[in-house]
């Protein structure tokens, strides 16, 4: 196995400028041991992991490493320090990696029905957009698009907040609002736009049927036109004085609302 002992290798350049942002697309960077298990039984195409000394030391970071030189992907010993460089949080796991993205697509997203999709717009906060992709998948949703400003789901503070749910979740990301909601409706779905009041209960909304549930960002929510075209107006009903949720805590609990829906409880009249 190479060693990389020197901060200045190129490995650790690729990897600070991940750690900014996707220039190095279609990649992502990988944090951590379970992230990268998790990008592996994906099946996503891991170029190279990086391990510290301490890590291979362990048990299950030794077997991770070990599957991955047989798949072919370049594994790596970096030392501390250059694992401090490497990986982009304060405290570093001891495994670092590079991989390659997987497929977005409104297709794929609209793939499985009955449709249950969350659409977020302009959720800037990457930890946010995590959360939701994570609550999406645990609720039972089908997929989640990302509109506008929203963080990308793929950059590695979102990755850790969905917890590896963006490796194997449908989808979205870098689609226009007025095309995302073009697209639910040609496939059907009912468009369900959320609002800080005024809107119905979610248990009085039929989220039975294939819906799109759309969410805007922190602080100005969605735009009043696409409030205004939706099908369904939708507010959580909230206990004064709080006036707003949390996006990724209202995307959790319209998603959940749904899925006790379709387990037979319906809509309330």
């Amino acid at each position: 196995m190479k060693r990389i002992s020197s901060r200045h290798h190129p490995l650790v350049a690729r990897c600070r400028a991940l750690a900014r942002g996707r220039t190095d697309a279609p990649r992502l960077l990988l944090d951590g041991l379970h992230l990268v298990a998790d990008a592996a039984r994906a099946g996503l195409s891991i170029e190279v992991v990086a391990f510290s000394p301490r890590a291979l030391a362990g048990g299950e970071a030794s077997l991770l490493a070990e599957r991955l030189a047989a798949d072919g992907v370049e594994v790596v010993e970096a030392a501390d320090t250059v694992m401090e460089a490497l990986s982009p949080v304060s405290t570093p796991s001891g495994v670092v990696g590079i991989a390659h993205c997987p497929p977005t697509s409104l297709d794929a997203v609209l793939a499985r029905s009955p449709q249950l999709v969350v659409v977020a717009v302009d959720v800037q906060d990457p930890g946010n957009a995590g959360a939701i992709v994570r609550a999406a998948e645990a609720g039972g949703a089908t997929g989640v698009v990302f509109c506008g400003a929203s963080a990308d789901p793929f950059g590695w503070k979102a990755l850790r907040g969905s917890m590896g749910s963006a490796l194997r979740f449908p989808l979205g990301f870098g689609i226009e609002l007025g095309g995302a909601v073009e697209g639910v409706r040609r496939a059907g779905l009912r468009v369900a736009a959320t609002l800080p009041r005024g809107g119905r209960a979610p248990d009085g909304v039929d989220l039975r049927q294939p819906v799109a549930l759309l969410l805007g960002g922190e602080g100005p929510g969605l735009p009043a036109d696409v409030v205004a075209a939706a099908d369904d107006r939708v507010t959580i009903p909230m206990q004064p004085p709080v006036e707003s949720l949390n996006v990724a805590v209202a995307a959790a609990l319209l998603v959940y609302e749904a899925a006790r829906q379709r387990r037979g409880g319906g809509a309330h009249p």
